[in-house]
């Protein structure tokens, strides 16, 4: 029994001697390798020795240079190849070696290490310092000291703005060094707005009082009515109302008695005047695509839009001083079946008395196309152009002139007493009558078609009219 005792601890004793040994060994193994476990930048290290993990680590990296990039997206890119940037990871590894513990190797069978390392980057500075002083948005800030920079209020084709050279304003060497530093650590791309490298300047009394005045400006300028012309709207936006500003001679601001930015006297009538001179449309030229194919210009009539001048101004002035915010359909003294530029729309009748034909369109879709006869040209009677409405409708009546007494049964006054109805003595329509037989200026039309026209048509039609 003792003998099998000593056999035993004989046979631990060894074992653990060839434990221990083999621990040691190890150990030393890995005091000039890495150790167990070892992953850097995704490259297995384990037993290598620095230089060789240096040569696999240098073969996998790359790196193209750094793109600099402002507050405003403006970007430049400075390449390795013009800085001279070269790289290894040997101090980096010799610095990590020395962190690892070889007599602790069995710590790294328990769990692994990956780390990330960067190289020691060399460069040539002086050249780098030349490249980011020609960098665009470095280089225009270096040609302007804070004393430069100002604050002031400046009248645009969009309305009084603000300019403010104190805000965000690059600080030259803070974004250099950010851009060293950057590529010092092989970054790819830097945002110096994001690296901190503007800075709002200080203020001095003066620049005070114009931010004062530039609220008062910019408050005037926020008008919030829109108007609505047809299918177009006039927003009422700084570019129209900085001209409603009184300015003194001397190009300063005029405030009233309390404080505010004053209202130039009669800049909403001038407003007005020229939203009626652009929109009214009444004895207006227009372009008026033919049935017969071809564009005519008509001018004159009594058809169309007119604003209101005297009660759109009262409006305007009270609206725009009590802040409101609307989008307004002008009051007019006479209003159009459509409003804005073309207001004849897409429901009319069309007189072409070059052709001495008549055609009635609802909704865009011809409906009727008749001949007609229109006023005797030899006689100095030819009807006139222009762009009228029917303003009545009547049966049964008696068309009176110098001369003449004439009985119709449908009656459609377009201008004056000029009109369009049936005319029971004709019977032939169309062609040339109208130069030596026409009428006394009214539109002659077959009786089966009057009676369409006169149950088709409603009064306010526009009527358009042209040779």
């Amino acid at each position: 029994m003792k003998r099998l005792v000593k056999h035993l601890i004989l046979i631990f004793c060894i074992i653990l001697v060839s434990l221990m040994g083999t621990y040691v060994g190890l150990a030393v193994y890995y005091h000039n390798a890495f150790a167990y476990g070892t992953w850097i930048n995704d490259v297995y290290c384990t037993g290598k020795s620095i230089e060789e993990v240096n040569e696999e680590l240098v073969k996998d990296f790359t790196y193209e240079g750094i793109e600099v990039s402002d507050k405003d997206g403006n970007t430049y890119m400075i390449s390795a190849e013009q800085i001279g940037y070269q790289f290894d990871f040997l101090k980096a590894l010799e610095i990590y070696r020395k962190q690892q513990n070889s007599w602790m190797w069995i710590e790294s069978l328990l769990h692994g290490d990956n780390t990330k390392l960067t190289p020691v980057v060399s460069y040539d500075r002086q050249v780098l310092e030349e490249i980011m002083t020609q960098i665009p948005f470095i280089a225009e800030e270096g040609r302007h000291s804070e004393e430069d920079r100002k604050i002031a209020i400046v009248r645009t084709n969009q309305g009084y703005e603000l300019i403010n050279e104190r805000i965000g304003v690059l600080q030259v060497e803070e974004a250099k060094n950010a851009i060293t530093t950057a590529i010092e650590e092989s970054r790819t791309e830097i945002s110096l707005a994001e690296e901190g490298c503007y800075r709002d300047l200080k203020l001095t009394e003066q620049m005070q009082d114009t931010l004062k005045m530039w609220e008062k400006v910019e408050r005037f300028q926020q008008c919030g009515i829109v108007y609505q012309m047809g299918d177009e709207q006039v927003p009422l936006d700084a570019a129209v109302v900085c001209d409603w500003i009184e300015v003194a001679e001397d190009g300063s601001f005029v405030l009233d008695e309390n404080g505010n930015i004053k209202l130039r006297e009669g800049a909403i009538g001038e407003f007005v005047d020229a939203l009626a001179q652009e929109y009214d449309t009444v004895g207006a030229q227009r372009q008026f695509k033919a049935t017969r194919g071809d564009l005519v210009t008509v001018e004159g009539g009594i058809y169309g839009n007119k604003i209101d001048r005297e009660a759109e101004t009262v409006y305007l002035t009270e609206a725009f001083l009590s802040g409101r915010q609307e989008v307004r359909e002008p009051e007019y003294t006479q209003k159009a079946w459509v409003q804005g530029r073309n207001d004849i729309g897409a429901t009319y009748v069309e007189v072409d008395m070059g052709q001495q034909m008549m055609y009635y369109y609802a909704d865009g879709v011809q409906k009727i196309a008749t001949p007609i006869v229109t006023g005797n040209t030899s006689r100095r009677m030819g009807t006139p152009s222009g762009v009228n409405y029917v303003y009545l409708k009547q049966t049964n009546r008696i068309l009176r002139g110098p001369g003449y007494a004439s009985h119709v049964d449908f009656w459609m006054p377009v201008k004056g007493n000029i009109g369009i109805h049936d005319a029971s003595w004709r019977s032939k329509y169309g062609g040339v009558i109208y130069q030596t037989n026409g009428s006394h200026g009214c539109i002659n039309t077959p009786r089966d078609i009057m009676v369409q026209l006169y149950e088709s048509v409603e009064v306010g039609t526009p009527v358009v009219m042209f040779y």
